[in-house]
């Protein structure tokens, strides 16, 4: 069984270095927060609370999970809500 290296490359880290990041989003968690993934370098990256970007970490991908769990719950409620109300 091969163990696949999730490092990048020098030519990936050296395109940023020399650029800088071309980061993409990669996941809409609620409307304001998002992750980001350099396409070149594969570095991640999510908003906190203040708006600044940041590197994902374990706690903040836990963090992203529950924050996309209550906000798809709340967003499922009010679309039930607003089809009953139109019914009435």
């Amino acid at each position: 069984m091969k163990t696949t290296n999730k490092k990048p490359t020098a030519i990936p880290k050296m395109y940023c270095t020399l650029f800088g990041h071309d980061y993409q989003v990669t996941k809409k968690v609620t409307y304001h927060v998002k992750e980001y993934t350099c396409c070149h370098c594969k570095r991640q990256l999510t908003t906190n609370s203040n708006g600044s970007l940041i590197e994902l970490t374990p706690k903040f991908k836990e963090i992203n999970a529950i924050l996309e769990h209550i906000h798809h719950t709340r967003m499922e409620r009010s679309k039930e809500k607003a089809i009953l109300s139109s019914i009435y």
